[in-house]
């Protein structure tokens, strides 16, 4: 993809992850089709860039609304190169105490805004021969294990699932596709994009800490801004990894969880096996821990 200019797709344009990478692929030249559900935040771009950013409305829980959306882009700049999949928000609570028309809220836009996206773009890519699709999950979409991010982190888990079938399925026809796994940025995620609810007594000590990590500040060392200049040189380069992680912190809890995985599968290997028809039965268990 290095030697053309090349058509972005992005939706959350308006600020953190969405913003930095729109604003990132326009410094390298590159055209931006910018979604928010509010495009007049986009008007500095507009004035900035001129004709090669497009500020477009999206709602992505909208399903017509994305192939709309993708239309005016294809009708602007003739194809679109790379879709970005970004817009999400999460909020803070247990699960046993959200309610559920939030928890479905959230994902509605985590996970079905990303399959309303990819779905829309996929006869257009097919078309094509060829393009990207980049899908911003989070570490905690590979480890999980956050207290109060039930309904956030099972939308990630099923973006992962659901990209890893569109890969396989799709490969034929040119399309690649890239996970994104950020860990904690310096973006307006856990900050009044966030809502967090009164935590019961009896989860202070799960859900309570991670809303004091969180509005602290804590886990948000990463530099939004670094991190889409280094997926940008990636399209640029050509050089495509099905999986992303992006900070120090989300590199060693993914590591320490792959090590953590394949000890506990190995231990329980025979155990496992052991279900097979004709298979030696019953076999030990593995020693309590």
């Amino acid at each position: 993809m290095s030697a053309q200019t090349n058509t972005w797709f992005i939706t959350g344009s308006s600020r953190g992850f969405g913003r930095s990478l729109a604003t990132a692929a326009l410094k390298a030249g590159d055209n931006v089709v910018a979604t928010a559900r509010r495009p007049e935040q986009l008007a500095d771009l507009a004035e900035q860039y001129g004709d090669r950013v497009l500020p477009v409305a999206l709602d992505v829980t909208d399903a017509a609304a994305a192939d709309a959306a993708l239309a005016v882009g294809i009708q602007k700049y003739g194809r679109i190169d790379v879709v970005v999949n970004n817009a999400g928000y999460a909020n803070l609570s247990p699960v046993e105490t959200t309610g559920e028309t939030d928890f479905r809220r959230q994902f509605e836009t985590n996970f079905w805004g990303v399959y309303n996206v990819s779905r829309a773009a996929l006869p257009l890519l097919k078309k094509q021969g060829a393009g990207i699709v980049i899908q911003f999950s989070s570490v905690g979409g590979r480890v999980g294990h956050a207290p109060g991010l039930g309904s956030y982190q099972a939308a990630k888990f099923a973006v992962d699932g659901f990209t890893r079938v569109l890969a396989a399925e799709t490969a034929p026809f040119g399309i690649r596709y890239l996970v994104v796994e950020p860990g904690g940025f310096a973006t307006d995620w856990a900050g009044a994009s966030m809502q967090v609810d009164d935590i019961p007594q009896d989860y202070r000590e799960t859900v309570g800490a991670m809303a004091e990590l969180l509005r602290g500040g804590g886990a948000s060392q990463g530099d939004p801004d670094r991190a889409s200049d280094i997926l940008v040189r990636i399209v640029h380069a050509d050089n495509l990894p099905s999986h992303l992680l992006l900070g120090a912190g989300a590199v060693g809890m993914a590591l320490n969880y792959s090590r953590s995985q394949i000890a506990e599968a190995t231990a329980w290997q025979a155990v496992s096996a052991s279900a097979d028809t004709g298979a030696d039965y019953p076999v030990d268990l593995p020693a309590v821990r």
